[in-house]
């Protein structure tokens, strides 16, 4: 399975982005997909997770509200919508397919991450 992550840039506080995520070589419609974040000096941390139908959603509290992750199985892809982006939520964020429920997420393989700079 691969993954490729693109979408992330420089934007104002405020503003907005979305990322995406294509995978290949694999059965996309049956993986739980996963956002994580690691900005520097810090550990990686979670984001947001989509169950295989898109039917379910979770969300780290930190982007509850202002973050929606979305799938479409017929383009293998997994979405991440930023909106009211804030200077914190600069990071490198990755995706990630895996199994379990949205709450239970075990990450199986990983993208190889896209930048994201808000600035002030």
């Amino acid at each position: 399975v691969q993954l490729q992550a693109s979408g992330g840039g420089l934007v104002q506080a405020g503003g907005s982005l979305r990322l995406s995520c294509v995978v290949s070589g694999g059965t996309f419609s049956s993986y739980a997909m996963g956002w994580f974040r690691q900005a520097p000096g810090k550990e990686r941390e979670f984001v947001a997770t989509i169950s295989w139908s898109g039917g379910n959603t979770y969300y780290a509290d930190s982007v509850k509200g202002r973050f929606t992750v979305s799938r479409d199985n017929a383009k293998n892809t997994v979405y991440l919508q930023m909106n009211s982006l804030k200077t914190e939520d600069t990071a490198v964020y990755y995706c990630a397919s895996g199994a379990g429920t949205v709450r239970t997420f075990r990450a199986g393989a990983w993208g190889q991450g896209t930048q994201v700079t808000v600035s002030s």
